[in-house]
């Protein structure tokens, strides 16, 4: 359940800014006052939707003030924190500008970079931008985990232009956001969700990185080993979401026939032994008989898993569903 600001109307909008917040309250009039000069300065239409992360300050009082200040201010309520991936959803699920930006709410984005920003998704043809922070002010706790993350990231989804998958500051043609799901904590991997979506013209843009002016960070190091399990779930569903029969059926075959291969192995050599007069044991006294039966039962496990999932996806509703762009003479 969310509480929403009555929309602006009448107007053909150019950008719409997406601002996820928690717990806020200090920064918004400043954030808002700054990106309203930008954009009455490059003459835009505009409007902006903050979204309250069920904050437990006075953030939604700040907004509902800055509403009736500003016309071009919407905003969402969340009954209780859901984290910044919904709270993006949410925000992209109610866009109407041509481009969408996206910036964090504690300042440390700054809204000078706006008019580039659009630049670079109308005049280059860019479907998303990503802002990269080169010049930081955290500390090496955060940084060194940063740039290990980022080549992960960069390395698994083929992106390799990028530098700061997770940096808050971007923006997206508007297609991008209306086809893309962000849930969980994917929120760092939006370029990675894109490029899924068909969407590859992916660019960055070398962004300021501002100092922290109010409030402490909402973000702990567990991010990143939750970054890491998001990014091999992203990898997998991406390579095999629609063919698990390709992945689980493979795998599972090929241990199975090697368990099985063992297993024959372990019998004859009982066998010869048995014929040459030699010393043999029996084969359930082997070790590496139960390491081959092992083998067998986990291969035919991951063969029935692959054969399960595609039932599932056979069943699915969405198995046809593909991105369509262009079309020419439609009969529809």
């Amino acid at each position: 359940m969310s509480t929403e600001t009555a929309p602006c109307k009448g107007e053909d909008i150019q950008i719409s800014v997406v601002v996820p917040l928690y717990n806020e309250e200090e920064s918004l009039p400043e954030l808002e006052a700054w990106i309203r000069r930008v954009m009455e300065a490059n003459k835009f239409t505009y409007e902006i939707i903050f979204v309250n992360d069920g904050s437990t300050d006075h953030s939604w009082e700040v907004i509902e003030k800055l509403s009736k200040q500003n016309p071009h201010v919407r905003g969402v309520s969340f009954r209780r924190n859901y984290g910044k991936s919904p709270a993006l959803n949410t925000g992209f699920a109610r866009t109407r500008g041509k481009v969408v930006i996206t910036m964090d709410a504690d300042l440390q984005d700054s809204p000078d970079e706006i008019p580039e920003l659009y630049r670079m998704i109308t005049e280059d043809g860019y479907d998303l931008v990503s802002g990269y922070k080169q010049k930081r002010y955290d500390p090496l706790s955060k940084t060194i985990p940063t740039k290990l993350f980022n080549a992960t990231a960069r390395k698994v989804s083929g992106i390799k232009n990028l530098h700061d998958f997770n940096c808050g500051l971007k923006s997206y043609r508007s297609a991008v956001v209306k086809h893309i799901e962000v849930y969980g904590d994917m929120h760092r991997y939006i370029p990675y969700l894109a490029k899924l979506a068909g969407f590859s013209r992916i660019g960055e843009k070398v962004v300021e990185h501002r100092a922290r002016k109010y409030g402490k960070t909402k973000f702990g190091l567990d991010r990143f080993i939750h970054g890491y399990l998001d990014l091999a779930t992203l990898w997998f569903t991406g390579k095999f979401g629609g063919r698990p029969m390709h992945f689980f059926g493979l795998w599972g075959s090929l241990m199975f026939f090697v368990g099985f291969i063992a297993a024959i192995v372990v019998g004859c050599a009982k066998l010869y032994n048995m014929y040459h007069g030699n010393h043999y044991t029996l084969v359930t006294n082997s070790p590496y008989f139960y390491i081959a039966l092992t083998t067998m039962i986990l291969g035919s496990q991951m063969f029935l898993a692959g054969f399960i999932g595609e039932l599932i996806v056979r069943n699915s509703t969405t198995r046809n569903h593909y991105e369509i762009e262009y079309e020419i003479n439609s009969t529809k």
